[in-house]
């Protein structure tokens, strides 16, 4: 009888956990943290991202009339405080695939799979600097140089054989959790799988994982 009430928690608190990290901000704390941990940019979460700024307007009204109501000020405080928490994690979330567009742009605007994971406002800010800069280095340096060397193109200046370009290092280890309740990944040096169970911590390169993320593995 008692291994039977075990079990039966267990489960409970199995689906409690499960329940919690398919809120909005917990999906967004998680986007948050794979993003920040993967070398490589990731698919862009736009309805995540869409409905946290849906939740934080309405946040804003609703601490907006609560403090014109005269309500309790430690009532406010708390509401104002889960505003601040929304508004950190979709602005941390937003800045660190900023600065991945900032540091591999030229990477990204040339790899057709990268591209597609960003939104458009991403492309956008992708496609304006690459443009700035083409069009600062043609005033700058190019209009300085003999005719016959004028005709240099962009897509010479960022070729796949310009190692200037930097790029992400994927052959490199990470951590990551197992999201589902047992997950096996395929190890290239070893005959066996890596076998991990929920909440399970291992250490393996990016490659091996990086088609898992989001679904059977999160990254810490």
């Amino acid at each position: 009888m008692a291994e039977d009430i075990g079990d039966g928690s267990t489960a409970e608190m199995d689906d409690y956990e499960t329940l919690m990290s398919t809120t909005d901000a917990e999906l967004l704390k998680t986007a948050w943290r794979n993003e920040k941990a993967a070398p490589e940019i990731l698919q862009f979460q736009a309805q995540l991202v869409k409905r946290a700024k849906e939740q934080i307007q309405l946040m804003e009204e609703t601490v907006e009339e609560y403090e014109e109501s005269g309500m309790d000020p430690l009532t406010v405080s708390l509401y104002q405080m889960d505003l601040d928490r929304a508004q950190f994690l979709l602005r941390s979330y937003l800045r660190v695939r900023l600065q991945k567009l900032e540091k591999y742009m030229f990477y990204i605007w040339k790899n057709e799979s990268l591209w597609s994971r960003l939104s458009d406002p991403e492309k956008m800010f992708v496609q304006r600097c690459i443009d700035d800069m083409e069009k600062h280095l043609q005033e700058i340096v190019l209009s300085k140089l003999p005719d016959n060397y004028q005709s240099v193109r962009r897509q010479s200046v960022i070729s796949e054989e310009d190692d200037m370009v930097p790029e992400p290092q994927l052959d490199t280890f990470i951590a990551c959790k197992a999201r589902n309740r047992f997950v096996s990944l395929r190890l290239a040096d070893s005959e066996r799988p890596l076998e991990m169970e929920r909440h399970d911590v291992s250490f393996v390169l990016y490659k091996v994982i990086e088609d898992k993320i989001g679904a059977d593995i999160d990254l810490v």
